[in-house]
């Protein structure tokens, strides 16, 4: 189900130099506004629960999450390329599967390790908050690269649609408006959080065990998806 090749491939993609200044600019911004709230307002556990939540969960990782999802693959469909690749004697889901554990792991490298460095910057991982939110960006990471990897085999305007997700239903939406809330990838990843912080600073308005299942859930249709799409527009190229 992995193949190096595609792996490597991938990676390069995705860490060309364009796109890794872009994909490191967030996670910069992140620990440069978290040493300068330190330097103003001390260690205080509630600021930094509030700048993990609203700039790092709820804005970072979703972001960072459009770019590595769909610039796993969404590139090489736009320009044609994906063609050369799919002439190789390799299954779809493999195909699919690779890019998204290098999606993963890129959204993951640049968002869950910036999270924790801005956590220990804030407050010394007080009430785990550091670590707790940390755990969220892993968690996050996985079920947006995969949503994102499937909003670029399905679309030509991935990134767009995905900047729109991210920036309007997750940061918005997903934080404001009750009902949108369940249906939000930041609220799942919260519930964690608050199962690994254990206090009153982490807030999700979903169950720990909902969030798990609809995790869970999304990842594995998401991808499932994507790899019958892949198949489908290999279909349509051999006709």
């Amino acid at each position: 189900m992995y193949d190096p090749t595609v792996a490597r491939l991938t990676y390069r993609a995705l860490l060309g130099r364009r796109r890794a200044l872009i994909l490191g600019a967030l996670p910069l911004l992140l620990i440069a506004v978290s040493v300068v709230v330190r330097a103003l307002a001390g260690a205080d556990d509630q600021t930094a629960s509030d700048l993990l939540g609203g700039l790092a969960l709820a804005t970072m990782v979703p972001i960072i999450g459009v770019i590595a999802g769909t610039g796993a693959i969404g590139p090489e469909i736009d320009d044609g390329s994906v063609v050369y690749l799919l002439s190789k004697p390799l299954k779809r889901p493999t195909i699919i599967f690779t890019k998204l554990i290098v999606a993963i792991a890129v959204t993951m490298v640049f968002s869950a390790l910036p999270t924790l460095i801005a956590g220990f910057v804030l407050n010394g991982n007080g009430q785990q908050i550091a670590v707790a939110y940390t755990v969220a960006a892993l968690v996050s990471s996985i079920a947006y690269a995969a949503l994102f990897l499937l909003l670029g085999t399905v679309s030509r305007h991935a990134v767009v649609f995905g900047l729109v997700y991210a920036l309007v239903w997750e940061a918005l939406f997903g934080s404001l408006v009750p009902g949108a809330r369940t249906l939000s990838v930041q609220q799942w990843s919260l519930a964690v959080a608050d199962k690994v912080a254990g206090g009153d600073l982490i807030v999700s308005d979903v169950g720990l065990t909902t969030a798990t299942v609809l995790l869970v859930t999304v990842t594995v249709l998401a991808t499932w998806y994507a790899g019958q799409k892949l198949r489908a527009l290999t279909l349509a190229g051999e006709e």
